[in-house]
């Protein structure tokens, strides 16, 4: 196992807590339903027993958590939505009990990119949200998109839908995705073979020159196909950096508490109803599925 030399997350007490899991190791990935219809949903359980489903978005701590030491490690977990060279646009169900992961549809048809296969892992970091009502400076006046924060792994391996893997943060990119800022994680498997060359943004263009064009370029025409005009984004178009990244996902962090905790359901006031009934309708489903959760609502800490 390819652990180390980082420093990226300060290292502390133990994150594991009785409904917390830091790893793959003690999950197993279940699927209910039959593939290819709207009912289909794969659900991370428990190997250990009992009867409570595990969120792939609460339940699984935003740090990497070595299985043989309970401690954790300078990574972070990134949970596989969509495997590289598939097209099936499978998401987590944020807005439904258990966050399951399902294939995202529209008027009862299940979506596939028509682009056609995406080439890198993609999937989201645990314990994270993309708040709606804040608008980030470098976003072009853009709220979030109401999401956990969206991540392409960019190792050799085809990481399954709902695995979970801990992974290097590189970069970032900023996104504009009609209206909404949709930010782009570029991190890499801890235990690929290139992770130990890949240690900020940089390192990418040096070692696997062209990958960082090909990812802004796929996010910038994927749409065109079902007749919309091609994506924007932020910063000059620019990856930024590892400590830039950093702060984002730190961000999201702390929204994704505000939202579990309910402080956010009681903030949102002063804002149009559009967004103040995204937020509610996230709040009910998710605060009834941490109902049982009252010694897990502490977020990771960088």
């Amino acid at each position: 196992m390819v652990l180390g030399m980082e420093t990226q997350v300060p290292l502390g007490q133990s994150l594991r807590k009785s409904s917390s899991h830091g790893s793959q190791t003690n999950l197993n990935i279940d699927f209910h339903g039959d593939e290819n219809t709207t009912e289909f949903r794969i659900k991370a359980v428990d190997k250990t027993g009992g009867s409570k489903p595990i969120s792939l978005w609460h339940d699984v701590t935003l740090v990497h958590v070595d299985p043989a030491t309970d401690r954790p490690t300078p990574y972070l977990n990134f949970v596989c939505e969509i495997p590289k060279f598939s097209r099936k646009k499978f998401e987590i169900a944020t807005d439904e009990v258990g966050n399951f992961i399902k294939q995202d549809e529209k008027k009862g048809v299940l979506r596939e990119f028509k682009k056609g296969d995406i080439f890198f892992n993609y999937g989201c970091l645990p314990r994270t949200w993309e708040d709606p009502t804040y608008v980030h400076p470098d976003a072009e006046g853009c709220r979030g998109d109401n999401d956990p924060v969206d991540v392409c792994e960019i190792g050799l391996r085809i990481v399954k839908t709902g695995e979970i893997r801990p992974v290097k943060v590189l970069g970032i990119l900023c996104m504009i995705d009609e209206g909404e800022a949709d930010w782009k994680v570029v991190a890499i498997d801890a235990e690929d073979k290139w992770a130990p060359f890949l240690n900020d943004i940089d390192d990418v263009e040096t070692h696997l020159p062209g990958t960082l064009t090909a990812i802004r370029e796929w996010f910038r025409t994927y749409k065109i196909p079902d007749g919309k005009p091609p994506n924007v984004f932020g910063l000059n178009e620019k990856f930024m950096d590892k400590h830039y990244a950093l702060e984002i996902i730190k961000e999201c962090n702390h929204a994704w508490k505000e939202l579990i905790t309910g402080e956010k359901d009681r903030k949102i006031e002063e804002y149009d109803d559009a967004v103040k009934a995204i937020v509610r309708k996230l709040s009910k489903s998710n605060l009834v599925d941490l109902a049982a959760h009252d010694d897990d609502d502490e977020a990771p800490t960088f």
